[in-house]
């Protein structure tokens, strides 16, 4: 079973690095709050925004955490966007110079369409940050990544459908994990509803385990492709992160030293080049993905590692993939 890589403070402390572009606004649209990989609260979040970088806001992505224990299934995970936006209020008070959790994306059931106008009015009501959704999909015959059931296709389910048919008519965006052999039915549900913004998280999870392991040339041809046919739908937005999870199967958790941002970058060059290539930088937008990508790099050097890959930008381009890319997406 694949499980994510525990915080490992002291093996991250071996490495630091000084702030490449300190003065570059940034904002994270992608992390989590939770307790699953060592504590990461509103301190530790607050610690790494807060570590160097010109962090300007950060958006929090659901991740089942603090949902409701009882009352009604489908409201239940308003309780995440409750608790986040209590530490969005702790966070304002210890840092008011960095918006953290400016942007709120939770959880909501879209194959219960009966029931999701209610669910998407609470969240709504929860917290004005509230922009969005994430349903994950991600699921793969090869391996067991320890993630609820999913059932395999569900983008393509009549309910999930009449479910998604409904976020655009509540200003609110769709984020998707899933993993690169689903991108085809990711472009299939953009072009169904084109009037929907869509994010694709981490590249669209081109994987490097299981039987992916050993294969990293075709999964690159295959994920290539289909971020090709994905690129022809203007609704569609990619996050450039979460290549350091250990799906990815770049491993870096194994090595006796953490990596360094030129490592990184060396690595995942090839994906972050033809993302840009194919969607622009008005498409695109770094994510830090912590605490899950902690597992493996620390928070400084990986935004290092992001402006090394983005140092051949004009300012403009360097501008939409730090900053307002994911201004525009989550309307901050």
């Amino acid at each position: 079973m694949m499980k994510h890589v525990m915080n490992r403070p002291e093996w991250l402390g071996k490495l630091r690095e000084d702030i490449l572009e300190p003065d570059l606004p940034v904002i994270d649209p992608h992390h989590h709050l939770w307790d699953r990989l060592g504590p990461y609260f509103c301190d530790e979040l607050l610690e790494d925004l807060s570590s160097g970088h010109n962090i300007k806001a950060s958006v929090f992505i659901q991740c089942r955490w603090s949902h409701k224990s009882g009352g009604p299934a489908h409201l239940r995970p308003v309780g995440e966007t409750e608790a986040v936006a209590r530490v969005a209020a702790q966070a304002a008070t210890k840092a008011p110079s960095v918006n953290a959790c400016a942007g709120i994306v939770g959880f909501a059931d879209l194959t219960k369409p009966d029931v999701l106008d209610e669910t998407l009015a609470a969240h709504k009501a929860a917290s004005s940050r509230f922009k969005g959704v994430r349903h994950i999909t991600a699921v793969d015959a090869g391996f067991d990544d320890a993630l609820p059931d999913i059932d395999p296709g569900v983008m393509m389910q009549e309910d999930f459908r009449a479910g998604f048919a409904k976020l655009a008519a509540h200003g609110l965006s769709y984020d998707a994990w899933l993993y690169h052999p689903q991108i085809p039915e990711f472009t299939d549900l953009a072009r169904a509803y084109p009037d929907t913004v869509m994010v694709l998280d981490h590249f669209g999870g081109p994987l490097g385990v299981g039987p992916y392991r050993g294969k990293s040339d075709d999964v690159f041809t295959d994920w290539k492709a289909s971020m090709t046919e994905l690129a022809t739908c203007p609704n569609a937005h990619i996050k450039l992160g979460g290549l350091a999870m250990d799906v990815i199967g770049f491993d870096l958790h194994d090595q006796p030293l953490p990596p360094s941002s030129g490592e990184m970058a060396r690595l995942w060059r090839p994906f972050v080049d033809t993302t840009i290539e194919l969607f622009g930088a008005e498409r695109c937008m770094f994510e830090s993905n912590f605490p899950v990508d902690r597992g493996s790099c620390d928070y400084p050097v990986l935004w290092n590692a992001f402006k090394r890959l983005a140092a051949g930008a004009s300012a403009d381009e360097k501008t939409a993939l730090f900053h307002d890319t994911a201004a525009k997406v989550y309307r901050l």
